[in-house]
């Protein structure tokens, strides 16, 4: 086996213990849950991930000092207190398996959002794409059938649009500072983002945190591996295949939510949800493989510079 094939299936590898980490997550977090109100877990949950990143730096010897601090409060007000404590707080309510598709519509939401903010129209397969993601939407929500979980769905699916938001602060962040650390990026926006869930676990009325061990091993699995090693993963794989087509392969991890919830929380998706999130899985391809085909043709030509 040549040295670069090698090298391939080891970020394959990386990829695939990653999504592991992501999807499985939606089960221990909901688990987590029956022992710590949603902010409290989400307080613990990121200020810990945040922390133990900082560790990976210190280790790795990556710069310590913030780059573009404005920005980085507005990452972490998107990504960590919005994108996190928006799906914790969706799980109270809803299932883990239907939360994760509708969080993971982040990529729909980026190709809506970067028309008005990026500039970036619309175009050709992506209209089939946003065809498919609405449509899939409305079967997960059944608008003439709606469930006690309908709160939930809303929480996600916002969860999943300061996700996107958070994606294209990112976007514009690279251009200004094409050379800024992406896991210094990463820790820091984390510990901003951290500090209102903090202040929220404070001022929510909670029942008291039930100090279990399942609540121990769903804080370190969250801080330990689905943070500090899962970034680490991610930036290996990063690293070793174009950006589309480990996007693509991520896409695992809300398919993997989904069979785990099934499978261990007795979650069985209902026949018009199944096709609901066929439907976002298609739109979420088709977006990917235009990711793939977009990096690309975008490579040759700079190799031609």
């Amino acid at each position: 086996m040549s040295a670069s094939k090698s090298t391939t299936l080891k970020a394959f590898a990386a990829l695939l213990l990653l999504s592991i980490f992501w999807g499985y997550n939606w089960v221990v977090m909901k688990y987590a849950l029956l022992d710590a109100g949603p902010f409290q877990f989400g307080a613990m949950r990121t200020l810990l991930g945040a922390l133990c990143l900082m560790a990976v730096m210190l280790v790795l010897k990556r710069p310590m000092r913030p780059r573009e601090f404005p920005t980085l409060v507005l990452l972490g007000i998107l990504q960590t207190c919005g994108f996190t404590g928006l799906l914790i707080w969706a799980l109270v309510y809803g299932g883990a398996g239907k939360t994760a598709v509708l969080t993971y519509t982040m990529p729909f939401w980026v190709m809506v959002l970067a028309w008005p903010l990026l500039g970036e129209k619309i175009r050709g397969i992506q209209w089939i794409a946003v065809l498919a993601s609405v449509i899939g939407l409305l079967l997960i929500f059944d608008p003439l059938h709606l469930g006690s979980d309908v709160f939930s769905m809303y929480l996600a699916i916002l969860s999943g649009i300061f996700w996107a938001l958070a994606v294209i602060i990112a976007k514009k962040l690279h251009r200004k500072v094409p050379d800024i650390d992406l896991l210094s990026l990463t820790a820091w926006q984390m510990l901003m983002g951290s500090l209102p869930l903090v202040a929220l676990a404070f001022i929510v009325e909670a029942p008291p945190i039930d100090w279990t061990h399942r609540l121990f091993a769903a804080i370190t699995f969250n801080a330990v591996f689905c943070n500090a090693l899962a970034w680490l993963l991610w930036l290996y794989a990063l690293q070793r295949l174009a950006a589309g087509v480990a996007s693509m392969t991520s896409m695992l991890a809300p398919l993997i939510g989904v069979i785990a919830a099934w499978m261990q929380l007795g979650e069985k998706p209902t026949f018009i949800e199944l096709w609901g999130m066929a439907f976002i899985a298609m739109a979420l391809l088709i977006i990917s493989v235009q990711t793939i085909r977009t990096h690309n043709q975008i490579e040759p030509a700079m190799g031609q510079d």
